[in-house]
């Protein structure tokens, strides 16, 4: 049997946290046929981590790593960087769990703990692992309210979080937009290119492969086990493990399953002396919004990529994986009023880059976590939680692959399947209308 990509990774706009650190080495692309005992497909997140955990569970491995772009130039070099350690289910209204949120606390925590031991044990930045917390900003009096629920929430699992004032949110972030907000110290905030480049090069260091512009085309099952090809070379490999998160379902696995959603954002250029007087505040923080579907902030520094400001939000849902620059120019036009609103100083300030982001999300919340056939594993689906979420079933994938059993794997495992999708053209049109109404109605957050 092959499985043949149905499409492969196309992306808008630069992936700009890349492109503001040095520039990398020539990219390392597959120009041979090669043996392995686990191929990871993807190199984000979850791949980069299932690589370092198979060679935590077994150093022997032999182990290959194909992404179809350069590294950190995909969907892990283009998110906003939280590391979250609490519940932050995007589709509640104050992102309280449903489910047992102490178990997904400590399973997120293992995967701090994991990335944290990997910036000390391949030396990567400590600029680009920042345990500095984060803020939920509330700029509305409804939005204050999402954040007294989520503290009382917080307050009944035992958590640490502060409430701020409107006085110290402007010293924070140099706006007076905010009229408070609930600060919580368990957030890493990440470099994310810098982080996944990291990685990337640890492993390399480590014996792991790690080719880049190397898509898989496809694989297919021969006598001892799968054969994955690309337009370079080929991997004959004991096991295939999948980390391409939306795309799992290019591979004709969970189809009509996944939504293929897109998230937006925009980085200031770096900001001279004068516009840091004018604007004032930390030279670091991150906000995410009180309401699931407004606007995150941060603000970064020279250790970070220089002094600038990202904006992310609006989100379109596109099952087919494309979308146009009309998509991009349409937010990017949002984002420039959402900042000029919030730091007025400095309105009218051109943004530098404009990009999006993939997501991918099931409808009723779970990952695709499992062994899919013979030999096939999958650390997909991760609800856009892609940093704590990618890097946990990047884990389970590994060790589901060799065997060991972990929490994690007895996490996902027990999930139930990812519920099917309303058919086309209901389900682009009305998850759209949907979404907008939605952006519309968190305008000021």
């Amino acid at each position: 049997m092959q499985r043949a990509a149905k499409c492969l990774p196309s992306l808008q706009g630069p992936a700009a946290w890349n492109r503001i650190l040095p520039a990398p080495l020539r990219p390392q692309v597959l120009a041979e046929d090669l043996t392995a005992d686990v191929t990871i497909i993807g190199a984000g997140f979850a791949g980069l981590s299932a690589a370092r955990r198979l060679t935590q569970i077994d150093a022997g491995l032999k182990v290959v790593v194909l992404d179809a772009l350069p590294i950190a130039e995909s969907s892990a070099g283009r998110n906003s960087g939280f590391m979250i350690d609490l519940p932050h289910e995007l589709t509640s209204e104050d992102y309280a769990g449903a489910g047992d949120d102490k178990s997904l606390i400590a399973l997120n925590r293992q995967a701090i703990h994991f990335a944290r031991e990997a910036v000390d044990e391949y030396q990567i930045d400590a600029n680009y692992f920042d345990p500095a917390g984060k803020v939920n900003g509330a700029a509305s009096v409804k939005a204050a309210a999402h954040n007294e629920s989520y503290a009382q929430h917080l307050a009944s699992l035992g958590e640490d979080y502060e409430l701020l004032d409107q006085r110290q949110m402007t010293e924070l972030t140099g706006s007076r937009h905010y009229l408070g907000g609930l600060y919580t110290p368990g957030t890493v905030m990440l470099q994310p290119a810098g982080y996944v480049r990291g990685l990337a090069t640890g492993l390399r260091r480590a014996g792991v492969s790690v080719f880049e512009e190397s898509p898989v085309t496809s694989f297919s099952k021969q006598d001892s086990g799968w054969l994955v090809a690309t337009p370079g070379g080929k991997v004959s490999t004991g096991k295939i493990i999948l980390t391409i998160n939306g795309h799992l379902e290019s591979f004709g696995y969970e189809r009509d399953r996944l939504m293929q959603l897109f998230l937006f954002a925009v980085m200031t250029p770096e900001l001279d002396n004068d516009a840091m007087m004018k604007l004032g505040g930390q030279p670091r923080w991150g906000i995410t919004p009180s309401d699931p579907m407004g606007t995150t902030l941060r603000r970064i520094d020279t250790g970070q990529g220089g002094n600038r400001i990202v904006t992310r939000t609006c989100a379109v849902l596109k099952p087919d994986m494309r979308l146009t620059q009309a998509h991009v120019d349409r937010a990017a036009a949002v984002m420039q009023d959402k900042f000029d609103r919030r730091f007025p100083k400095l309105a009218g300030l051109k943004m530098e880059y404009r990009w999006a982001g993939h997501l991918c999300l099931s409808m009723n919340g779970v990952a695709v976590m499992r062994e899919l056939e013979d030999g096939v594993y999958s650390g997909c689906v991760q609800n856009g939680l892609g940093t704590a979420r990618g890097t946990l079933t990047g884990m389970g994938a590994a060790e589901l692959a060799l065997g060991i059993e972990s929490d994690i794997t007895r996490h996902f495992g027990s999930e139930a399947l990812p519920k099917k999708l309303p058919p086309q053209p209901f389900r682009e049109l009305g998850a759209n209308l949907v979404l907008r109404w939605k952006e519309w109605r968190a305008a000021e957050e």
